[in-house]
């Protein structure tokens, strides 16, 4: 959605997942692997940092980005977040699609994505805007998102603090 969405606010996307590659020189699957998933977050952190660090931009954060108290201070107080929901078949369709979700790789992808919903809940709905992902072109889910800009302006006329 991100990367559709920021033309639509003339803005750069990155995608946290290919700055994270990009920095490491390994795919983020080689990376759980060689690392860990603490390690892994631990670098999530770092990257996401130093991108709300610059100028305003669109960024997509994988699903799990959230669970490091460190980013999601950084998102609350540098960031105006948005929580783009579906249900878990939904999820599911697009998580699979291909092989690259390291935490999918062991077990039913759809009860690992059922427990990481349900843990990770809590901390999607700290977001300032809440969507409901739509059916069909993703152009429908965007036009979601700019309306709830539009009634929300004050959340990109400031970039925010970063955190203590």
């Amino acid at each position: 959605m991100g990367r559709r969405l920021a033309p639509h606010l003339g803005l750069p996307f990155f995608d946290a997942d290919q700055e994270i590659e990009k920095a490491s020189g390994m795919t983020v699957s080689d990376l759980f692997a060689a690392h860990g998933e603490q390690s892994f977050r631990e670098g999530e952190a770092r990257v996401i940092k130093r991108l709300l660090e610059g100028p305003p931009h669109i960024l997509a954060t994988g699903g799990g980005a959230v669970t490091n108290a460190e980013t999601r201070a950084l998102i609350a107080n540098m960031a105006t977040s948005i929580w783009i929901k579906a249900d878990v078949e939904t999820i599911v369709k697009r998580a699979t699609k291909r092989n690259t979700r390291p935490l999918l790789q062991n077990g039913d992808p759809k009860e690992t994505l059922i427990r990481l919903m349900r843990e990770r809940e809590p901390f999607y709905a700290a977001a300032d805007i809440h969507i409901d992902s739509q059916p069909g072109p993703h152009a429908n889910t965007v036009e979601l998102i700019l309306d709830a800009l539009r009634d929300r302006p004050d959340l990109l006329t400031a970039k925010k603090e970063p955190a203590p």
